[in-house]
């Protein structure tokens, strides 16, 4: 089950604006392809980016995406004059395939950031920029799931400083329960919304924050 945040009329827009972005904050701007990442990735604009905040994901355009994500997080660079090119850079290339996989995985934009670098994502562009876009994510999916091989409950629960035992009486979900979803012997993501609910409120999260992310389509 995978919960997108905003509307596929959309994402065309929201791919070009973040391939700008990427392309301006790096080429123009002579910002570090990594430093802009971890700008954009903790910056309040990236959340209301992935949650489709018509603002940002049509209303402005790429320049003023990476001027307000730098700005935020207070990342020194030398302003310049808006720039967009017709012809389409390996970094233009980054942005608009990591909006385009942001948005059809529904995992944060620091979630995958803090895995795959920009850096690492503009390499990609030699493999990947003439395939279909659905290897571009197979592989990010692969990389990503490699590299956080536990449950996302697990994560919420070892967080939030409980064990199995003390979610399960915090939650009132039972302790067999939980040991078979962080197990992956259950699929959290078929069960009930009262279960997904009460494991929620014990870790102070958001029930789509439980689910398990799958192969993308």
């Amino acid at each position: 089950m995978t919960i997108r945040a905003y509307d596929e009329s959309y994402i065309v827009n929201a791919q070009n604006i973040l391939g700008h972005a990427t392309d301006f904050a790096i080429i123009t701007l002579d910002v570090d392809p990594d430093a802009f990442g971890n700008a954009f990735a903790v910056s309040d604009v990236s959340k209301q980016f992935a949650r489709g905040n018509p603002r940002y994901v049509a209303g402005i355009n790429g320049c003023e995406l990476a001027r307000l994500a730098l700005f935020e997080t207070h990342t020194p660079f030398t302003d310049a004059d808006d720039v967009m090119y017709l012809d389409k850079s390996p970094e233009y290339w980054a942005g608009w395939a990591l909006a385009y996989y942001q948005w059809v995985s529904s995992r944060s934009f620091i979630d995958i950031l803090t895995v795959i670098p920009f850096s690492q994502i503009i390499a990609m562009y030699s493999v990947y920029h003439e395939m279909d876009i659905s290897h571009f994510t197979e592989r990010m999916d692969k990389v990503i799931t490699e590299a956080n091989p536990s449950t996302r409950l697990k994560a919420k629960r070892v967080n939030c400083g409980l064990s199995q035992a003390e979610l399960s009486v915090e939650s009132g979900v039972a302790l067999r329960q939980i040991q078979l979803f962080e197990q992956r012997k259950r699929d959290i993501n078929h069960s009930s919304a009262v279960t997904l609910l009460r494991l929620s409120r014990a870790l102070h999260c958001r029930m789509e924050d439980l689910i398990e992310y799958g192969p993308v389509t």
